[in-house]
């Protein structure tokens, strides 16, 4: 871990911006957003075989509904993990725990916001934003 320095503005900004941002200590959350990266990238494989004609878009029927929907999904969960770890703290989930729940909602938003670009694999530009026919 890098030690964490702040470089004062000098006349050369731009270089003390850059130098700030190399010397500030890395913070778990921007890991947690890399290991967010190396699972989506793991699942799309499953997901979206090499084998298959399935692409990322056809998962969305309804576009952004359909990826609300899997949001809603993950947040119910978290709320089922919860209260579960509120009433039994040793309580241990069976298959997807409350760090796996929220890694998969930070993926879902990142799809959200991709739908929203209109760049999901597979994604038809004649649409809308709800997979509508315009």
């Amino acid at each position: 871990m890098r030690s964490h320095k702040r470089s004062k503005r000098t006349d050369d900004g731009e270089a003390a911006i850059r130098r700030e941002t190399e010397d500030v200590v890395e913070r778990e959350s921007i890991h947690v957003l890399h290991e967010c990266i190396e699972l989506q990238r793991r699942k799309s494989q499953d997901y979206q075989s090499a084998a298959s004609t399935v692409v990322q878009a056809d998962h969305y029927r309804r576009g952004l509904d359909s990826i609300h929907d899997m949001i809603h999904q993950k947040m119910v969960r978290a709320q089922s993990l919860l209260e579960d770890l509120k009433a039994n703290p040793e309580a241990a989930p069976q298959f997807e725990g409350l760090e796996d729940t929220y890694k998969d909602l930070a993926n879902y938003a990142s799809f959200a916001v991709a739908w929203l670009r209109g760049k999901v694999e597979g994604q038809d530009p004649e649409r809308g934003v709800f997979n509508e026919r315009r």
